[in-house]
Parts: C-alpha cells; structure tokens; sequence
C-alpha cells in the first residue's frame, strides 16, 4: 500500500466543525440530559420537563457525534411514544452557557458537565497548600 501524498489525507482528516449557531427548541422538541448509557444507540435521559426517556440516537450521528454520560442534548418527543424520544443534537459546553445566558435552560437546572462535577467533587482543596 502506498502512502496517500497530497490533498487527499488532509480531507480525510479535516473535522469540519468550525462555530455553528446555537439552535433553540421548537415545537415537540426538549432539552435532556443523558443520565445513563445503554448501549446499542440508546441513552436514558432526564428531559427539563421532569420525565425521565429512552433517548435514540439518531443514525446520522450515531458514528460522527459522541455521546457521552452528562451530555446536554435537544430531543423531538414522540406523539406516538411518550417514553421515547430521539437525540437530535449534542449541545457543547459553550453552548449550553450560552443557553443559561439566554434563559432557555431554567435556573434551577444542574446541566453541568462531568469534568465540572468531578472539580466540585474534589476531596482535596488545593488553595491551601
């Protein structure tokens, strides 16, 4: 096999995802958190609405987008199933700020990351050493 030469390796590693606009919910969508992963595309979520749901991940994202434990997500809710919705989008860190900011997410919500958990849950208190 020979070695890719040129353009062709940078297209092959090019991420693409540069700052896209922060999408807000509409009609029969929700924000969640994932609480649980399941396996095979599947996620359990908390929804802002208080209900807990079986979250499926969608296939276009299920091998670009990962997505991982304390993810703040966008859901469409099921007409048909309300126990069952779909992970439409992954919200980032920065984006979920901005949401906070914006008064999209209630105040009272604890959407935290789980780098930003394990630093409240520190044991040890750094500042006095």
């Amino acid at each position: 096999m020979g070695k890719r030469k040129g353009k062709k390796n940078q297209k092959k590693h090019s991420k693409g995802q540069g700052k896209r606009e922060l999408e807000y919910k509409d009609d029969g969508q929700e924000y969640a958190q994932v609480t649980k992963m399941l396996g095979n595309g599947r996620v359990d979520v908390l929804c802002i609405d208080g209900i807990k749901r079986l979250g499926i991940i969608r296939g276009a994202m299920r091998n670009k987008i990962w997505i991982t434990l304390s993810d703040v997500v966008l859901v469409g809710l099921r007409d048909f199933q309300d126990n069952k919705c779909d992970i439409l989008l992954k919200y980032t860190s920065d984006e979920v700020r901005n949401l906070k900011a914006y008064n999209e997410l209630p105040e009272g919500t604890s959407f935290t990351s789980q780098e930003e958990q394990q630093e409240e849950e520190s044991i040890f208190d750094f500042d006095d050493i």
